[in-house]
């Protein structure tokens, strides 16, 4: 019988992930174009409600560290959103849990993620920032073990991490091997325009998938 493991126990670092998988990180600049301009212009509705978002992170931010319920509540679902992810032809899974067979089979690992979008092919995970000081890619270990148990192997994935004050994205292909790539980190606290980048590069993805 298999042994079950936990993806928060199991992908506790990016080395290890990578020798798991077979993964590498592919720098190519070609590889990742998704999160790169040329962007779409945001209409002044939706600057209205980013500026709303802004605010409103500005000022729970300003009482301490947000929880990953706060984040996904004042920042997640408000992108989401005006990204129009919520909306036909995507789908919202909350919390999904995933589950993959590795060792051939003789380990299966189980996780949930926090939101799970775009017919499969979105992966959002929220990072519980108790500290500013946590690294987005302190969660990029469990992010890819996700994205891993991606169904459609022969489709590229794209994910999502967050602590509420940056952003980051990633997308992995697995043919013909598997290989990610991330972006730059995107300061949603501090740049307000930034802030408009994220929203122009989730509209990007959805319409190359949709």
């Amino acid at each position: 019988m298999a042994k079950v493991v936990a993806v928060t126990q199991s992908a506790s670092s990016l080395a290890e992930v990578e020798a798991r998988f077979n993964l590498s990180r592919n720098q190519d600049m070609a590889f990742f174009l998704e999160w790169q301009a040329p962007f779409s212009e945001v209409s002044e509705k939706e600057a209205g409600s980013l500026d709303l978002v802004y605010r409103r992170l500005q000022y729970h931010r300003a009482d301490g560290e947000l929880l990953e319920g706060a984040v996904t509540l004042l920042v997640v679902s408000p992108l989401l959103e005006l990204a129009d992810l919520y909306d036909p032809p995507f789908k919202l899974k909350s919390e999904a849990s995933i589950e993959i067979a590795v060792d051939d089979g003789e380990e299966t690992l189980r996780g949930r993620i926090d939101a799970l979008i775009l017919q499969n092919q979105l992966w959002v995970i929220v990072v519980e920032a108790k500290k500013t000081t946590i690294p987005l890619r302190s969660a990029l270990p469990q992010l890819l073990t996700y994205l891993m148990a991606n169904p459609i192997p022969d489709r590229s994935v794209f994910g999502l991490i967050t602590n509420g004050d940056e952003v980051l994205f990633v997308k992995l292909s697995q043919t013909p091997a598997a290989q990610y790539d991330i972006s730059r980190a995107f300061s949603l606290y501090t740049v307000r325009s930034e802030l408009t980048q994220v929203l122009q590069i989730l509209k990007k993805i959805s319409k190359i998938i949709a």
